[in-house]
């Protein structure tokens, strides 16, 4: 029992498995592509439907026709496509609508077009003004066919209604902002060819084309009707979309319309047969492959841009162009703001406040004129160019506190830089003052010329004022600072003229450097009125170009200078007597004793 259990359960699972990953085996049918909602205010997608578009490879047509319903288009598409009722789309003749949603023919016909080998789908609506419908939803199942469809046939019984004028509003305003506003160029999207068939036996003596011209002509609103008006507008839209439409009469088959799916070719009237085939061949000369910015659309491509459509109509309460013509530049605005970014992004940060601006206005300039050149809608697409000007202004707005972030970094590192190199300055082994100033001097040009970006006025003060507390300290210690060592220098002098060298000339300057420091700092009291001395001027230009030059700096080599100095008193001290005698270093101490230098006898 419990075997014969497990084989129903693993039975049940193979039969849902393989009825899940089926496919579709016969397409020579009709299948729905787009169905009501529940509410049946909105539409979803049948993937039944799909799937006989997607197979497609070659460019795809589409051919759509819209009416009232029950105004015959499933029989009209039968006989455009040559099938009788029982294989092609259902026909109804009850006061409820046969065809609900959008359905498709699955095997399309294949033709050639200017050299390009097309599939041409031929698509069923579902009927406007049907019972349990709201206006919405009509708008929506005309809106999606308008956009969809290469060749929109508009069919009307007897005659054109001004409620059949009205109902045109959303493809007028889809012309407006699609048509010919690229026309020429390889990324237009054009609407449907609207082809107006008028199905009655008698058209009193006008043609059809009259009979569709005065449809369209003003009618007098003395009253100021807003209907009225909006009405006429469309009136002149559709009469400038002239070269877009076209107009054709069909007349009734059989006076017997419940009967027509039962009657044959011979059973027809003459004139319909011979009107249909006029009307075939008109068909066929209207249409043109879908393209969408500036490419042939194959079946996957087709279903992707009605998933697109779909989703953009049932946005909102009513179907707009407005949101039409987002979807359709949303792809070009991700493209324009990535070329903005790029451009942005290869700037070197930090940089002038005003050489950003500029950048900022030379890739926004270049990124709308981009948009300009490829977006879609006339009067929508303002908006989309304002959410791109939007976007690129919150984009810059990161460059700049990027700027910001950045110079604040650069400059910082500069004035501590600096810092470090004046603390450097301010204890300097020999100081001298000409150093100290082109080290300022120095810090000061490399600040200018590397700090830039919005923080370096900020960091211009702090720099300045640093440098100038730098100098005021470094010459308020400069004089001191001097004094104490060249008194240590005159008795380091001393000691080397008397004993290492023995130079007697080197001793006295050595002494009288040292007792007009100290002496003139005790006869006035204080060292600081020294420093006014023009005696103390000189001695301050002879320190400053003997410690410093552009060639020679003392602070850096005196003590290597030094040693070598004093290897060289060293060895003339030692070994230059020796051999040259004592009279090279004249005048020299005489350290005998007795005052004779004649040689001792014997």
């Amino acid at each position: 029992m419990e075997i014969s259990y497990w084989i129903f359960v693993f039975s049940i699972l193979l039969v849902f498995l393989v009825s899940g990953s089926s496919s579709i085996d016969n397409f020579h049918q009709p299948f729905p592509i787009v169905e009501p909602d529940p509410g049946h205010t909105k539409l979803r997608l049948s993937r039944e439907g799909l799937e006989a578009i997607s197979r497609i490879t070659t460019p795809i047509s589409a051919v759509a026709v819209i009416g009232p319903y029950r105004s015959g288009k499933s029989f009209l598409l039968n006989q455009l496509l040559s099938l009788s009722c029982d294989e092609g789309f259902g026909v109804g003749h009850m006061r409820d609508t046969k065809t609900k949603g959008i359905w498709v023919w699955g095997t399309p016909l294949e033709v050639d077009i200017d050299g390009v080998r097309t599939s041409v789908f031929y698509l069923d609506t579902e009927g406007f003004e049907s019972v349990g419908k709201s206006n919405v939803y009509d708008d929506r199942i005309f809106a999606l066919a308008t956009v969809m469809s290469s060749v929109l046939i508009y069919n009307l019984p007897e005659t054109i209604r001004e409620a059949d004028i009205s109902r045109l509003s959303f493809a007028v305003e889809l012309a407006e902002e699609f048509y010919g506003r690229v026309k020429g160029q390889d990324i237009a999207f054009e609407p449907a060819k609207l082809l107006w068939l008028i199905q009655r036996d008698f058209l009193q003596g006008k043609s059809v084309k009259e009979m569709v011209d005065e449809a369209l002509r003003h009618v007098p609103n003395s009253d100021g009707d807003k209907n009225i008006d909006q009405v006429n507008q469309i009136r002149d839209s559709l009469a400038v979309m002239g070269d877009n439409s076209t107009a054709f009469s069909l007349p009734q088959p059989h006076l017997m319309r419940t009967k027509l799916c039962d009657l044959k070719d011979d059973d027809l009237d003459p004139m319909y047969v011979k009107k249909r085939g006029q009307l075939k061949e008109l068909v066929a000369s209207i249409i043109r492959p879908k393209i969408v910015q500036g490419k042939y659309l194959n079946g996957k491509e087709f279903v992707s841009f009605l998933e697109q459509i779909l989703d953009a109509l049932n946005k909102g309460e009513i179907p707009s162009t407005g949101s039409l013509v987002e979807v359709f530049n949303k792809g070009i605005l991700e493209r324009c703001l990535k070329l903005y970014s790029e451009r942005m992004g290869k700037l070197r940060l930090p940089m002038p406040e005003q050489s950003l601006q500029d950048a900022h206005e030379r890739s926004r300039e270049e990124a709308m004129k981009a948009f300009e050149e490829q977006h879609f809608g006339r009067h929508h697409a303002k908006k989309s160019a304002d959410q791109l000007d939007e976007e690129m202004k919150e984009v810059f707005k990161n460059v700049i506190m990027t700027n910001e972030y950045q110079s604040t970094r650069l400059c910082e590192a500069l004035y501590t830089q600096c810092e470090d190199r004046m603390d450097q300055l301010q204890v300097l082994r020999l100081p001298t003052m000409a150093k100290f100033d082109a080290g300022l001097q120095q810090c000061n040009q490399s600040f200018e010329q590397e700090c830039v970006g919005p923080s370096k006025a900020n960091y211009e003060q702090r720099i300045m004022k640093m440098l100038g507390k730098s100098r005021s300290l470094f010459i308020k210690e400069y004089n001191q600072r001097l004094f104490n060592w060249l008194v240590a220098f005159s008795l380091v002098m001393v000691v080397i003229g008397r004993f290492i060298i023995k130079f007697i000339l080197v001793e006295m300057a050595a002494w009288i450097l040292f007792i007009f420091l100290e002496t003139y700092t005790r006869m006035f009291w204080s060292a600081e009125s020294l420093y006014y001395n023009p005696v103390w001027h000189f001695i301050v230009s002879a320190w400053e170009t003997i410690v410093y030059s552009p060639i020679l700096d003392l602070d850096r080599w005196a003590i290597p200078i030094a040693c070598m100095a004093a290897l060289g008193i060293l060895y003339c001290r030692c070994y230059g007597r020796r051999k040259h005698g004592s009279q090279w270093l004249l005048p020299l101490y005489n350290h005998q004793k007795g005052g004779s230098n004649r040689p001792r006898s014997d």
